[in-house]
């Protein structure tokens, strides 16, 4: 009477084993990805933010510029402004930049916001 042996070689073990090895691995590296992709958006999300309010707080430029700099918590800020070269209406206006930045671990990051904001006319007495 022959004997058959019912079950999985270890060559078929070694395999299926491997392939759950690559395919835990795979998983892994797309949920660490996925954590980290939530922390950028995060720290951008922020970065916008922060622009914006210090956008906020002015209406118009003064004929000589802008240029200011500051902190709020992890982000630092800098805005500049440079006369913009047409004037519309008789309204000159001035190129806003906000550059928010942040450091990232190893890595620098910035968000720069860049917008015209018209000209404070000049104050006749």
């Amino acid at each position: 009477m022959k004997k058959t042996q019912s079950g999985f070689s270890l060559l078929e073990l070694l395999v299926a084993f491997s392939i759950m090895a690559f395919s835990l691995g795979a998983l892994y590296n797309a949920s660490g990805g996925s954590v980290r992709n939530v922390s950028d958006t995060r720290n951008y999300s922020r970065a916008i933010l922060l622009a914006e309010s210090v956008l906020a707080g002015r209406d118009d430029v003064e004929a000589s510029g802008w240029n200011e700099q500051g902190a709020f918590q992890e982000y630092q800020w800098r805005v500049t402004s440079t006369p913009w070269p047409d004037v519309v209406g008789g309204v000159s206006f001035h190129r806003v930049s906000v550059d928010v930045g942040w450091q990232d671990g190893q890595r620098h990051r910035n968000f720069e916001l860049v917008t015209l904001l018209p000209q404070a006319k000049a104050v006749t007495p």
